[in-house]
C-alpha cells in the first residue's frame, strides 16, 4: 500500500474529542519536560481527566490491550525493584566496586573505565536506575579516598549505565515498553541489540581515555588507601546474599526461556520477587514494599492511559500516516528518521513518555503499509523489525543526550546535588550529547549494514 492510498483509507476525523485529547496529550508533555510539576503528578491528573472527559472509559483504561495500562510493564519493573530491595542489604554491590577499585590498582582513570563497564554490565541484567543508585554512594566513597572529584565518574557511570541498559529487555525501561507491546522475547533484545551495545561500549571507554586518560592523576598513598580497603567487610548477610544469587539466577534463566516457556516476562520476574520474599526469612515485607518507586510506577500507569487517549481518537494514527508520506514507504528510510529523530527527541524528553507514544505509532504504520496482516505476522513482519530495533536504540541512546533524558540521568543528578557536587544541565550535556551521538552513529552503520546489505 503507498503512502497516498493508506491515507486515503485512514482519514482521521478531527472532532472535539480529537483536540480535547490532543491538547491533554501536550500540556502533560509540556509540564513534564517542564519540570515545574512532578511527572507523576501530571500523569495521575492527565490520566483521571482523559477518563473523566470521557476520552476513553474505564474499561479501556484498565482492561485494554491496545489503549489500557501495560501491566506487563507494570509488574515486570516492580517485581525487579523488590528483588533489588531484598539484595540491597546484604552489601553485594559494595563488595563489587571495592574489588574493581583494587582490580584498577588504585589508578584513577582504570576506576573509571572499571566502573562504567561493570555499571554497563550489571544495568544489562537489573536496570539501569537500581545500578546508579547502588554504584554512586560507593564511588564517592573510593573518590573521598582519593581526593578526585566525583562528578566525572557519576556522568561517566550514567551514561554507561544507559548504554549497557540497550542490550537486554530488562535493562532500560524502554525496552521493557517495546517488548511488551511488540511481543519481543529476552533473547531478540539479546540476539539482535548486544552485538553493536558492546561495539558502542568499547568506543565509549576508547573515546573517556581521550577526554580523561591524562587529567586523573593522584599520589601513590592516596592509591594505596583503596589497595588498604577490604571487600570482604562490605559483605553484611552472607545468607542472604547466597539466597538472593540463586534467586537472581533462576530468574535470569527464566528471562533467557521465557519464550521457550510460554511465560510473559512479567510472570518470571514476579515469580522470582515472590520466591525471594518466601526464603529470604522477612516476616514483615512493608519496609521493602515501601522502597520500590512507586513514583515511577504510578507514572507510567498514568502515561499509558494518556496515550491510550491520543491512540482512541486518531492522532497516532495521523502521526503514522505523515511519516509514511516523509519516507514514502521506504522502510531504511524509516528506520534512520526514527532512530535519529528518537536520540534527539528523547535527550531532552523523558525517553518513556516517547517511547510510550511511538509504539502504538509503529504498530499503526505497520497496519497501513501491510493491512492484510495481524498479530505477530504483522508485529514480527521481517521488513518491520529493523524500525523496532532502531527506536529501542535511538530511544535508549538517546537518553544519554541530557541530564533530563533518562530516568538514570535525573537520579545520578539528584544524588550529586545531595552530596553537595550539583552537576550543570550544561556540564552533563558537554559530556553526554558528544558520546551520545558517537554511539548512535554506531548503531546506524551497524542497522544499515546488517539488515539492509548483510539483511542477517
Amino acid at each position: 500500500m503507498t503512502p497516498e492510498a493508506a491515507a486515503a483509507s485512514n482519514q482521521v476525523v478531527m472532532g472535539a474529542s480529537f483536540w480535547i485529547a490532543t491538547a491533554l496529550f501536550l500540556l502533560a508533555y509540556g509540564l513534564i519536560v517542564s519540570e515545574k510539576i512532578h511527572k507523576t503528578i501530571v500523569a495521575i491528573f492527565g490520566a483521571a481527566l482523559m477518563i473523566v472527559l470521557g476520552i476513553v472509559t474505564q474499561e479501556d483504561a484498565f482492561h485494554s490491550i491496545d489503549l489500557g495500562v501495560d501491566w506487563n510493564v507494570i509488574f515486570l519493573l516492580v517485581s525487579m525493584m523488590i528483588i533489588i530491595n531484598i539484595m540491597k542489604p546484604t552489601g553485594v554491590f559494595e563488595y563489587i566496586a571495592i574489588k574493581s577499585a583494587k582490580a584498577a590498582k588504585g589508578k584513577p582513570f582504570m576506576i573509571m573505565v572499571i566502573f562504567s563497564v561493570v555499571t554497563a554490565v550489571l544495568s544489562a541484567f537489573l536496570d539501569n536506575v537500581t545500578t546508579v543508585l547502588l554504584i554512586a554512594p560507593v564511588t564517592l566513597l573510593i573518590c573521598q579516598a582519593l581526593e578526585l572529584d566525583v562528578v566525572p565518574f557519576l556522568i561517566t557511570e550514567a551514561l554507561a549505565s544507559n548504554i549497557g541498559g540497550t542490550a537486554t529487555l530488562i535493562g532500560d525501561p524502554p525496552n521493557i515498553m517495546i517488548a511488551s507491546r511488540a511481543h519481543l522475547d529476552f533473547m531478540a533484545f539479546i540476539y539482535n541489540l548486544s552485538p553493536v551495545i558492546v561495539v558502542a561500549l568499547i568506543a565509549y571507554v576508547i573515546t573517556l581515555k581521550f577526554i580523561f586518560g591524562r587529567r586523573l592523576t593522584v599520589k601513590d598513598e592516596l592509591r594505596q588507601r583503596v589497595m588498604a580497603m577490604d571487600e570482604r567487610e562490605a559483605i553484611k548477610d552472607p545468607r542472604l546474599l547466597k539466597k538472593s544469587l540463586v534467586v537472581l539466577a533462576i530468574t535470569i534463566t527464566g528471562f533467557v526461556l521465557h519464550g521457550m516457556l510460554h511465560l510473559e516476562p512479567a510472570t518470571i520476574a514476579l515469580f522470582g520477587a515472590g520466591l525471594l520474599l518466601l526464603v529470604s526469612g522477612n516476616k514483615e515485607p512493608h519496609r521493602i514494599l515501601a522502597e520500590a518507586e512507586w513514583a515511577t510506577l504510578f507514572f507510567f500507569v498514568g502515561l499509558f492511559i494518556i496515550i491510550g487517549g491520543v491512540v482512541k481518537v486518531g492522532l497516532i494514527r495521523w502521526m503514522s500516516v505523515e511519516v509514511l508520506k516523509i519516507t514514502q514507504g521506504n522502510l531504511l528510510g524509516t528506520s534512520m528518521i526514527v532512530m535519529w529523530f528518537s536520540a534527539f527527541a528523547s535527550a531532552f524528553i523523558d525517553n518513556i513518555p516517547y517511547v510510550a507514544t511511538m509504539n502504538p505509532l509503529i504498530i499503526d504504520m505497520a497496519k497501513q503499509l501491510w493491512p492484510n496482516l495481524s498479530g505477530l505476522q504483522l508485529l514480527h513482519h521481517p521488513d518491520l523489525m529493523p524500525v523496532w530495533w532502531s527506536l529501542a536504540l535511538g530511544a535508549c541512546l538517546g537518553g544519554n543526550g541530557t541530564a533530563i533524558g533518562a530516568s538514570a540521568n535525573v537520579i545520578i543528578v539528584g544524588m550529586a546535588e545531595k552530596m553537595g557536587k550539583p552537576i550543570s544541565f550544561k556540564k552533563f550535556m558537554l559530556y553526554g550529547m558528544p558520546l551520545m551521538i558517537e554511539s548512535v552513529l554506531i548503531c546506524t552503520v551497524y542497522v544499515w549494514l546488517r539488515y539492509y546489505v548483510l539483511k542477517i
